[in-house]
């Protein structure tokens, strides 16, 4: 990959980090990272170090043939899909852990999780050396957790965070999506409803009465602050958010 890119350098590179499965979301940031940067570089992987159990990582969706086909016709000029063993080689044990960010929500219902989102990423950044990454809004956490590991660690890199993109219905596009059936499709509709209260209590007596399992909707403090929140329905887990800026 640096070699590859080497003759690249001269002028600006984007990267857009996926684990494929990809969606209007993630053409949005390859088509900023291709109106912004001389050079895209996605990156394909699904990182085993961020999941929580074998089950979500081997139900995760995966289709690399497609996925570089629409890499392909969205303008992406570099693709790099490493295999697990090449990220994590044999006696691999170095983690990076940003330790306040990401211990709270998130964090706290999928202990470990960000500690592989922050190594894996790092491991990216130092691979691609770009000088623009992109992420979408919809992982608030996420972009807060990596935006703070850029400073503590003093990369020379900008994180550029995009809204979120959503279907017709308003639900946040999301890889999972497609695990859920018609109805379940329906209920978490109330996903979105409910954080458009922009008020945490409103929002969780909408998701209650609604029958979902809450794991949580807060107020969370990044930058700008949003108010998040985590359901499952059924078997699938969703997460979503609204910025609050307008009230700050």
């Amino acid at each position: 990959m640096r070699t590859a890119l080497e003759p690249w350098r001269a002028e600006s590179i984007g990267l857009v980090p996926t684990m494929g499965a990809l969606h209007a979301g993630h053409l949005s940031l390859i088509a900023a990272a291709r109106a912004e940067c001389s050079t895209v570089v996605m990156s394909l992987f699904v990182n085993p170090a961020q999941f929580g159990s074998s089950g979500d990582l081997n139900g995760y969706p995966r289709d690399e043939a497609n996925d570089l086909a629409v890499a392909a016709e969205a303008g992406v000029d570099f693709v790099f899909a490493p295999d697990a063993s090449e990220m994590y080689p044999t006696r691999f044990q170095t983690w990076v852990e940003v330790a306040e960010l990401g211990a709270v929500l998130e964090g706290a219902h999928r202990p470990g999780h960000f500690r592989g989102v922050a190594t894996i990423c790092l491991k990216l950044f130092n691979i691609v050396r770009p000088d623009v990454v992109y992420f979408g809004q919809k992982d608030a956490q996420q972009v807060a957790v990596l935006r703070q590991l850029i400073a503590d660690l003093a990369l020379e890199l900008e994180l550029r965070a995009l809204p979120t993109v959503r279907d017709r219905d308003g639900l946040a596009l999301s890889s999972r999506n497609v695990r859920l059936s018609p109805p379940e499709r329906t209920l978490a509709l109330t996903l979105p409803r409910a954080l458009a209260t922009r008020d945490p209590e409103s929002a969780r007596s909408l998701l209650v009465e609604a029958g979902l399992d809450v794991d949580y909707v807060e107020i969370a403090p990044f930058d700008p602050p949003v108010l998040a929140a985590a359901v499952r329905v059924g078997s699938t887990r969703l997460i979503d958010n609204v910025t609050l800026e307008e009230d700050s």
